[in-house]
């Protein structure tokens, strides 16, 4: 039995960066790989703060933790973020770069009290600090038509043996 597959729905430019700034603000929690000294991937989550007008995505973190050292170790400080809302279907993966930055005034605009459990003294933690990842890549997937169309899709495609096709929207843009 020969299977077709029909590419899912590419969208580039300035379109893909919007859906991009929208998913990754509303899917919140990422998975933010880095690379440790033994040369393994290592993962782990991370709440977003806002994605900004230029494309940078930003978290609240502490100086002294692994993941800063390693992506600072990092000659790139290459990182990795992966969103994902499977109940949505809906997921971004983001391939950039990360520094650490200290300023005060934007920790001031993005700390929230939800973030009092992770830094208990808030913004007076010591070593408190901002991560900044700034894409050089960035793709997302996403359902075509909803929720429900999709799900029919896959049905369909369970009883049937054959794939989802065209139910999937991917964008895809080097930033």
């Amino acid at each position: 039995m020969t299977e077709t597959q029909t590419e899912p729905e590419e969208v580039t430019g300035l379109d893909a960066i919007a859906r991009v700034k929208e998913l990754v603000e509303d899917i919140d929690f990422t998975m933010l790989t880095t690379q440790d000294p033994a040369g393994n991937l290592v993962s782990r989550p991370m709440s977003t703060r806002r994605m900004d007008d230029d494309g940078d995505i930003w978290f609240f973190t502490l100086d002294d933790t692994k993941k800063v050292a390693e992506a600072q170790a990092d000659p790139g400080h290459d990182v990795g973020l992966a969103y994902i809302d499977a109940k949505g279907h809906r997921y971004v993966s983001v391939a950039g770069h990360a520094v650490v930055v200290h300023d005060e005034a934007m920790m001031k605009e993005l700390y929230t009290p939800d973030l009092d459990i992770w830094f208990e003294d808030g913004l007076g933690t010591p070593g408190i600090a901002l991560l900044r990842v700034t894409p050089a890549e960035c793709e997302f997937w996403e359902p075509r038509h909803g929720k429900v169309v999709m799900a029919a899709g896959m049905l369909k495609a369970l009883v049937t043996r054959g794939t989802p096709d065209d139910m999937m929207r991917h964008g895809r843009v080097s930033c």
